[in-house]
């Protein structure tokens, strides 16, 4: 039987357990997949969902100059080909909106891409608008495969509209996970009905249903748990949350635990420190998945304080959100991209205007002293994302996409 290149920009990555999430469900469905990777694993764990996945992986080079003789050879066999003038003329256009060091390095993943594409592989699909796209691109008009997408947060809201007009209208077709990016990316294409709204979702066998008993703390005597999971960058808010867990009441007993990597780590590290909050802040890093549930069924609230990042960067619907609240456990978010598509705010968590670490302050010093609201709240998002976030319309939606060119 054939199979679907599935491509993405590293693989395995700790950050998108969506779309390992999306591999092994296509995989269960009975739809083979190729993994195609822009850059090797980088990592310290991987996931249980990475273990179960079977689809082997193509890894590209991630700079020409990690093997110049394999890019040679590429692009020897692309120009023999009967497809390059029309692929090396796609390649061209893009090149004169975007003259840079990057678009070279796509144009020649596409062509080892597209020279290393086993025989059986009969279609391609990206996650990702952005890089990822880019190469998979080029390889599907240089090797004549039809190609399709998904799309997600950052590759949407960092790509200049020329790319994405450009991409959207050479896709066969495409989907997206939140309704915010559904309604931009119509409106950029000639054929808005070729982009579908699809929820990644979760499958929640993996994680736990919320407890019969519920946490007490109220801030007068033990610690309340404040828990965040997501990379230290700025999308994530977490300079804001610093600022905001600085103005707390000093009778509150607190402590917030942060699990993730990301290059502002260090940063905030040394800014806890300058607001004196070094003692009540426990910085574990990345963790696998495991060490994510054990952390949610431990905490009394999770805190995602997402926000427009100056690059335009941006949060589209986090999966920790949905995860967090499937184990009963309150959410206080922002009001910011597609966020309000999973909380309303005071029925299915709490959320506070991006930015306004005074606001986010308050919200969390009320939830921190009401148990009994912290429950309440729990209880009703788990319901609500278990019955409309669940993962399998999605996965046969797509499957059955995949079906047809197999």
């Amino acid at each position: 039987m054939s199979r679907i290149a599935v491509v993405v920009k590293g693989y395995p990555r700790l950050s998108e357990t969506f779309i390992a999430q999306e591999i092994l469900g296509l995989e269960q469905r009975g739809v083979p997949i190729l993994i195609v990777a822009l850059r090797e694993p980088y990592d310290p764990y991987i996931h249980e969902l990475h273990r179960q996945i079977s689809a082997e992986v193509l890894y590209l080079p991630e700079y020409i100059s990690d093997d110049p003789a394999q890019v040679r050879r590429a692009r020897r066999w692309a120009e023999q080909q009967p497809t390059y003038e029309a692929s090396r003329a796609l390649f061209e256009a893009d090149l004169k909106h975007e003259k840079n060091p990057s678009r070279y390095r796509r144009w020649a993943q596409g062509c080892v891409f597209a020279h290393e594409l086993p025989e059986d592989v009969t279609w391609i699909h990206t996650h990702y608008l952005h890089t990822p796209c880019s190469a998979a691109r080029y390889a599907a008009h240089l090797s004549g495969r039809g190609w399709s997408f998904s799309a997600h947060a950052k590759d949407i809201w960092t790509s200049p509209e020329w790319d994405l007009r450009t991409k959207l209208d050479d896709a066969a077709w495409g989907v997206t996970c939140t309704g915010v990016n559904a309604t931009y990316l119509k409106s950029l294409s000639r054929d808005p009905d070729k982009i579908e709204l699809v929820y990644h979702g979760l499958d929640f066998t993996g994680f736990p249903m919320p407890e019969g008993g519920h946490s007490t703390r109220d801030g007068s005597g033990e610690p309340v748990r404040l828990l965040s999971v997501g990379r230290a960058v700025e999308k994530k808010g977490y300079n804001d949350l610093l600022t905001a867990l600085s103005k707390l009441p000093q009778d509150l007993n607190w402590h917030f635990t942060h699990i993730g990597g990301g290059q502002l780590a260090d940063k905030l590290k040394a800014r806890a420190g300058k607001l004196k909050l070094s003692n009540r802040i426990t910085w574990r890093g990345a963790q696998p998945r495991e060490e994510v549930i054990k952390s949610c069924q431990e905490a009394d609230l999770f805190v995602l304080p997402s926000k427009l990042a100056k690059t335009g960067d941006r949060d589209g619907l986090p999966n920790v959100l949905m995860e967090a609240q499937s184990m009963g456990l309150c959410c206080l978010s922002t009001d910011v991209s597609a966020i309000p598509e999973l909380i309303a705010d005071g029925e299915t968590g709490r959320l506070v205007p991006p930015g306004e670490p005074v606001m986010l302050a308050k919200a969390i010093a009320d939830l921190i002293r009401d148990p009994a609201e912290r429950n309440r709240l729990g209880i009703v998002s788990s319901k609500h994302v278990r019955k409309h976030f669940a993962t399998e319309p999605g996965l046969d939606l797509l499957a059955g996409k995949f079906r047809k060119v197999l």
